[in-house]
C-alpha cells in the first residue's frame, strides 16, 4: 500500500508515538529471570497485566506511582507464595534487573529507521521509566532513530490516560490527527483514540482478533517494519 493509498482518513503521520513495553521491546529476559528464581511460568504471565492493572488503580485514584515501584510490589506478592531459590527480595531485584537487559523485537529497528529516513517524527512514549527507556534503545543502536523518548513520570497518569497522550503531543507541537499512535495493547490504542490520534496496531502473532469494545484501530501491521511500508510505501 502507498502513502497515496492509505485511508482518507490516514493521511500520512507528522509522527508516530510508539509504546514501548512489548511494543518495541521483547519482555522475554523477564520471564527467564522468574524461571531462573523459581517462579513458575503462570506468574510470568501475570506480571506485566498485574503491574499495570495496579498502576492503571493508581491513576484513577489520582496518586500514580513510577511503574519500578508497582512492579517491585507486584513481583513481592507473587512470588511470596513460589518456592523460591534465593530470599524474596533478593529475587524481586533480580527480576527487576532483567529490565536492563530487554532487546528490541527484531522488526522495530528498521521500522524506526525508515520513518525517521522519511522525516517522519519518531516518539518513544512509555508507562515505564524514562531511563529505562533511553537505555534500551541505547543498547540496540536506535537511540539516534527516536527524536524524543517520554515517560509518564513527567506528568504522572499512566496511559490511557489523555494527560499522558497529550504530554506528547505537547512535546511535539502536532495536532492529535497528525500523529499515529502504535502499540500492541489495544487498550492503549483505545485511549490514544480517544485522545484524537491515528492508531495503528501490531499484530505480531496474526492473530487478526481485537476487542470489539475497543476503538478499531486505522491501521493494523505485523511488525513495525511492515507499518512503515504500509505509511511510507515501497
Amino acid at each position: 500500500m502507498s502513502p497515496s493509498e492509505l485511508p482518507a482518513e490516514l493521511p500520512r503521520p507528522s509522527a508516530v508515538v510508539l509504546d514501548v513495553n512489548e511494543t518495541l521491546s521483547d519482555l522475554g529476559a523477564v520471564a527467564a529471570r522468574l524461571a531462573s528464581v523459581g517462579a513458575g511460568p503462570a506468574v510470568a504471565a501475570r506480571f506485566l497485566p498485574a503491574v499495570l492493572r495496579d498502576g492503571f488503580a493508581r491513576t484513577v485514584r489520582e496518586e500514580p506511582l513510577a511503574f519500578a515501584d508497582v512492579a517491585a510490589d507486584v513481583l513481592r506478592t507473587e512470588l511470596a507464595a513460589e518456592d523460591l531459590d534465593r530470599p524474596l527480595e533478593d529475587a524481586v531485584a533480580h527480576v527487576l534487573g532483567a529490565f536492563d537487559e530487554v532487546v528490541l523485537h527484531p522488526d522495530v529497528a528498521a521500522g524506526l529507521r525508515r520513518f525517521r529516513a522519511d522525516g517522519v517524527v519518531t516518539v518513544a512514549l512509555t508507562n515505564g521509566g524514562l531511563a529505562t527507556c533511553e537505555e534500551l534503545l541505547e543498547r540496540a543502536g536506535v537511540r539516534e532513530d527516536v527524536v524524543h523518548v517520554l515517560s509518564v513520570e513527567t506528568v504522572g497518569p499512566w496511559k490511557p490516560h489523555a494527560a499522558a497522550y497529550g504530554h506528547a503531543l505537547d512535546v511535539c507541537s502536532l495536532a492529535p490527527e497528525e500523529v499515529l499512535f502504535v502499540a500492541v495493547h489495544p487498550w492503549d490504542l483505545d485511549g490514544a483514540a480517544g485522545a484524537g490520534m491515528r492508531t495503528a496496531y501490531l499484530d505480531r502473532a496474526g492473530t487478526g482478533s481485537y476487542p470489539r469494545h475497543a476503538t478499531p484501530p486505522s491501521l493494523t501491521a505485523r511488525g513495525l517494519d511492515d507499518l512503515a511500508e504500509q505509511v511510507l510505501g515501497d
